[in-house]
């Protein structure tokens, strides 16, 4: 019988988290992120530079020039990019990268997007993208699998390349200013590309749960530095039970999370990532709502950065594997495997 699993970061793991986490100090710092919400234009500049720190080329093997890291590296490293609310296409920057020449690098910026039945959306900065590739697959019932056991939905998933002609895109109203977002309305069907799509939902539904587990931490650290700072009748409200449990409860909520998305990159399985998912979903959505209320009627203002986590904490919600429909998926394989045993 095997031991438990040790979830947590090696030493080496803790390094490469903390260096990220300097590079986007410096070059995403408060002043920048203010900045890009007045102009949400894709930084080419930091993309580069991001390439050059190996963020894309994270688990390309380094033969091919990547560093060689595996699922449980890029995780660590994609929690970094969501406590900053790092904006781009960074999943399929890094999901791509050993496909689109130049996306590893940080010269070509790609975007992913998941063909639905009812058109699709390409979540980030459809504007700014170099290339595009639309993948079609996965179930209705929001497996991040499909239906089948090729990942299908009754066919063979497939996933488009743009050249030479790009969709048509339609502008979309984002409740995220950092994120433009658009409908694709048509694209084109007679490039086909050999992409292991099963496995491209997959991941991307775990990449983006590790971004909202950097954002459900942030807030957790912004509601604890307010409550510190912030006096009521001569009292820093810290020292107030409610701000106390409601701080805990925040905590609490971003560790479960955390430990489901570090276990399910180990496994990389459908499953594990779909609950992982869900509670990171939860994680940020009800830790941004949380900090908010800590904030108290500062928190609504424009000039606080809470809305920011909890705009794009609920756009997220929607990406690659969305919450009602994880929820039925994880649900009835619970219920099939308890009816098996």
């Amino acid at each position: 019988m095997s031991g438990p699993v040790d979830l947590r970061p090696t030493a080496d793991q803790r390094a490469l988290q903390a260096s990220v986490r300097d590079l986007l100090a410096r070059r995403f710092g408060r002043e920048r992120l203010r900045a890009a919400v007045d102009d949400p234009a894709l930084d080419r500049a930091l993309w580069g530079e991001l390439g050059a720190a190996g963020f894309f080329a994270l688990r390309l093997p380094e033969a091919d020039g990547g560093v060689g890291l595996g699922l449980p590296d890029a995780v660590l490293v994609f929690e970094e990019a969501g406590r900053a609310l790092l904006p781009g296409p960074l999943v399929a920057g890094h999901l791509l990268a050993g496909t689109v020449p130049g996306a590893a690098t940080g010269e070509r910026v790609v975007g992913l997007c998941d063909v639905g039945a009812d058109g699709a959306r390409l979540w980030e900065h459809p504007g700014d993208c170099d290339e595009l590739i639309l993948v079609e697959g996965g179930s209705p019932d929001g497996s991040v699998d499909g239906g089948g056991e090729d990942g299908s939905e009754g066919g063979i998933p497939r996933a488009y390349w743009n050249a030479p002609d790009w969709p048509v895109l339609e502008s979309v109203r984002s409740i995220d200013p950092l994120t433009p977002l658009a409908r694709v309305a048509s694209y084109p069907r007679r490039m086909p590309r050999a992409l292991d799509v099963p496995r491209l939902r997959r991941e991307a539904a775990l990449l983006t749960a590790a971004l909202q587990l950097g954002s459900a931490a942030r807030t957790v650290e912004m509601a604890v530095e307010h409550a510190g700072r912030r006096e009521q009748f001569g009292v820093r409200i810290g020292a107030f039970q409610a701000v106390k449990h409601l701080c805990a409860e925040m905590l609490i909520r971003m560790e479960i999370a955390r430990s489901a998305v570090y276990a399910a990159s180990l496994t990389g399985q459908s499953l594990p990532v779909i609950g992982a998912k869900i509670l990171a979903d939860e994680a940020a959505v009800r830790n941004a709502r949380d900090c908010l209320q800590a904030h108290g009627g500062m928190g609504f203002t424009w000039e606080a950065d809470v809305h920011l986590h909890l705009k794009r904490a609920w756009l997220r919600l929607e990406q690659w594997q969305s919450g009602a429909k994880a929820e039925e998926a994880l649900a009835e394989a619970l219920l099939a495997d308890d009816a098996a045993g």
